[in-house]
């Protein structure tokens, strides 16, 4: 390897970078607003259910059912309702989510110490958010129901009583989990596509001939391409990391030199497929279109980032074994919230190390000097 070829290449590179200003923007700009974006955008908490109540029963005890509802965060009150047919609008127009109907004699079969059913209507069309808030009313009335066991009671029907300690995310913050996730999405995302222009790029301006006739072999030349993206993948790692930490709260307790390092693999692996794809096209509108649906999409989807893995069927959980941003951001997570290292993630950190000299000898057989 001839180090004074492959830093003119690098140089060359570089200047063609900064005479581009889309390029820088695409390489700076972008990744940070799509941080940006999905960190605040993106989000998996249930919070400010908006509730609609019908209290038929009207008595302290029934209103004090109903605080529990809306002095928790969970929900917010925004209907009461003066009969059945009022309710159902509320939810039909979307003003409300959950509609919850208090019987007449709430308050006489509570006082004694009779079950009651209170009937909870809620919109379905939003599956997710629904199972949530139902398990959230269900949390509330449980607490309620206690609360008034020992009242009348004198006693607790506990024979198990269950302490739970959350680990690693105590407050359950969804973002806490969605920005490391989203890091390794748009890593994946911007280092194939900046590389996916290059030796396309050369191709469609006939410069490339000119590179043929020189003595550089084909790995130099592909290092060459590769390092300025580098430098620029690794910055966007630098201000997404800091960025999450900052301005998100994302705790990092693992090593950040392992963080550093285990990303250079990654970016190395997404470098080198986006110059497989600028080689084998020798197009950039195709190599940027191959490079965008084959990182984007399968590093969103089947990566366990929006989607529990474990819930794919068996045929796309094999498939997902062949995506590097998997790893990537099992690795990333691990990092962040657990603080662990190299002793619990050395798997997947091999897997990224073979993903990304797999995918450079491959491109590196695939560029040959010679016109067809």
């Amino acid at each position: 390897m001839n180090v004074h070829r492959m830093r003119a290449i690098a140089e060359k590179e570089m200047i063609h970078i900064m005479r581009d200003p889309r390029s820088l923007a695409m390489a700076i700009v972008i990744p940070l607003l799509m941080l940006f974006l999905f960190g605040y955008a993106l989000t998996l908490d249930v919070d400010n259910v908006p509730l609609a109540v019908l209290d038929m029963d009207g008595s302290q005890m029934s209103q004090r059912f109903i605080d529990g509802f809306a002095q928790s965060r969970y929900f917010s009150l925004r209907v009461v309702a003066g009969n059945y047919r009022e309710l159902e609008a509320s939810i039909d127009e979307g003003r409300s989510l959950m509609g919850l109907v208090i019987p007449e004699d709430f308050s006489i079969r509570i006082r004694s110490g009779r079950s009651v059913s209170v009937q909870a209507i809620v919109d379905g069309s939003d599956s997710n958010t629904a199972s949530i808030a139902l398990g959230y009313a269900s949390a509330i009335v449980a607490i309620y129901s206690e609360e008034h066991m020992q009242d009348f009671l004198g006693k607790t029907l506990r024979p198990v009583d269950a302490q739970i300690r959350i680990w690693f995310n105590r407050e359950l913050k969804s973002r806490n989990y969605i920005i490391p996730g989203l890091l390794a999405v748009i890593m994946m995302v911007v280092a194939s596509l900046l590389t996916s222009l290059t030796i396309a790029r050369e191709w469609e301006r006939g410069s490339m001939e000119q590179l043929i006739t020189t003595p550089i072999k084909t790995h130099e030349l592909i290092l060459g391409k590769m390092i300025p993206y580098f430098l620029l993948g690794f910055l966007d790692v630098l201000l997404s990391v800091i960025m999450g930490t900052q301005l998100f709260g994302v705790p990092l307790r693992g090593n950040p030199l392992i963080l550093f390092f285990i990303a250079s693999l990654f970016l190395v692996g997404g470098l080198s497929l986006g110059l497989l794809y600028s080689i084998l096209t020798r197009n950039q509108l195709l190599a940027y279109q191959l490079a965008t649906v084959s990182s984007f999409l399968p590093a969103f989807l089947l990566s366990g980032f929006t989607f529990p893995i474990t819930g794919m069927p068996r045929a796309i959980r094999l498939f997902t074994y062949i995506v590097p941003a998997r790893y990537f951001v099992t690795i990333l997570k691990g990092i962040f919230l657990k603080g662990v290292g190299l002793e619990i993630l050395w798997i997947e950190t091999a897997l990224l190390g073979v993903f990304g000299v797999s995918v450079f000898i491959i491109a590196n057989a695939k560029l040959k000097k010679r016109l067809r």
